[in-house]
């Protein structure tokens, strides 16, 4: 005989027993108000963190203007405090996946460090959720369907009624004599989960009954068939995160040559862990663009265009550049108060250390055919200079050159590329940082 509801909630929560604080998704359904219910109440006899709920509007139908303060009622009854969010859905290809988006951004904001989101999905959704995979012809990590938990913002999102039926939760709303909103869009079988909802599962389990759970169950097999790939890329990144010779320049990056030692499968497993926090991720048919990447010729410069940027190989190196951060002005600039840093556009900033140049000064870009005076080896070609260094070509059109009218006076002394050009002074570059490295 299973455990009470509420004894197998508190056992599946216990990670998190110690959390500052705990947020409860409450869209005023079915799912989130067992949940809210179940939490407010569990908090009379057990010490838990301190309950809030978050009712994210995402003002797509005119129905759902009344929620927020039905939501609001049913947390006035259960003293549990109410913060209700309004998001703008960018419109797409999905509407559902728009939403899904626009309301976990809503809980990015909400999650402070070490704090838990608690949503309400549960069993069904997780046969729903496979179903759906499979039939977009997900791989492994898709077909794992929801964790019971990942990383969010600072804290974590948990979803802790994964393994309790609709059934349950009905028969506990129904005991309980609690209210909830029935959402119209939820019978629309125009979107593709309505549809396995309404018309397709009924179907399955007039055959098989325990359908439902054990789709579910198959989910949490593959969940543990992608820990142990998740396991393996670990490993096998291992070898490949050596460190890099431009320790300045941040962006992620890895050592091609451990991962050539590889078989397919296994690059393509440790790569798409490597990418999974960076970009979404490519389907099969788009692989093709890695092996280009990782079989051109050694004094190429290939790269390989993802949905959130680009991955650029610069020798026997692969760079992450996200797409967001891949855009500067190059304009020259002019720098008249060289005692305080100058601002890049999308670029960093500049500073000078010695004593600064006389003259009017101004920065600018790479044009092709700059000569550069390197001390001790007189007038070099700068060209030259950067194919020594080895320097990502990527970054090479982001080098801001010091201009003295037409001579090019130095470039920025980047950890010993080249000696500076003068003993009395020195260019110094900080290349923007965004949220995923260069900008």
């Amino acid at each position: 005989m299973k455990p009470a509801l509420p004894a197998r909630l508190l056992q599946t929560l216990a990670p998190w027993r110690s959390a500052p604080a705990w947020h409860i998704a409450f869209s005023g359904g079915l799912d989130s108000t067992v949940l809210l219910h179940l939490l407010a109440n569990l908090a009379q006899t057990e010490t838990l963190p301190p309950l809030s709920a978050v009712h994210v509007h995402h003002g797509l139908q005119a129905a759902a203007d009344a929620w927020p303060a039905h939501c609001q009622s049913i947390c006035d009854s259960l003293g549990v405090r109410l913060r209700v969010m309004r998001v703008q859905v960018r419109p797409g290809a999905s509407l559902e996946r728009a939403a899904r988006d626009a309301r976990y951004q809503a809980f990015t904001e909400v999650a402070g460090a070490g704090q838990v989101v608690l949503t309400g999905q549960h069993r069904d959704d997780q046969a729903e959720t496979l179903l759906f995979q499979l039939l977009r012809g997900a791989g492994v990590r898709g077909l794992a369907a929801m964790p019971v938990q990942r990383r969010l913002a600072g804290g974590d999102l948990v979803r802790p009624l994964l393994n309790v039926s609709r059934a349950e939760l009905e028969a506990y709303a129904h005991t309980h004599q609690l209210q909830w909103i029935e959402d119209p869009s939820n019978a629309d079988s125009r979107f593709s989960r309505n549809y396995l909802r309404h018309r397709v599962l009924p179907v399955l389990m007039e055959r098989w009954p325990q359908a439902v759970s054990s789709l579910a169950r198959t989910a949490e097999h593959l969940s543990e068939a992608q820990g142990l790939l998740d396991e393996l890329a670990q490993m096998d990144l291992q070898a490949a995160d050596q460190p890099s010779p431009f320790p300045w320049l941040p962006l992620p990056s890895l050592a091609l040559a451990p991962l050539r030692e590889l078989s397919d499968a296994r690059q393509r497993n440790a790569l798409r862990h490597w990418l999974t926090p960076l970009t979404r991720l490519p389907d099969s048919d788009h692989w093709a663009g890695w092996y280009s990447l990782r079989d051109a010729k050694g004094d190429a410069q290939p790269l390989w265009r993802l949905a959130d940027g680009e991955l650029h190989r610069s020798g026997e190196r692969i760079w992450w550049l996200p797409i967001a951060c891949s855009e500067f002005s190059d304009a020259s600039l002019s720098w008249p108060d060289r005692q305080n840093p100058l601002e890049l556009p999308g670029n960093g900033q500049l500073t000078f250390t010695g004593k600064v140049p006389e003259g009017p000064l101004e920065i600018r870009y790479r044009q092709g055919g700059e000569i550069i005076e390197v001390p001790g080896r007189g007038r070099r070609d700068l060209k030259r200079l950067l194919n020594e260094s080895g320097l990502p070509g990527f970054v090479r059109g982001r080098l801001p050159l010091l201009y003295r009218g037409p001579q090019l006076l130095g470039a920025p002394s980047l950890a010993g590329l080249w000696p500076a050009p003068s003993d009395d002074w020195q260019l110094h570059w900080m290349p923007q940082i965004c949220d995923q490295g260069l900008s």
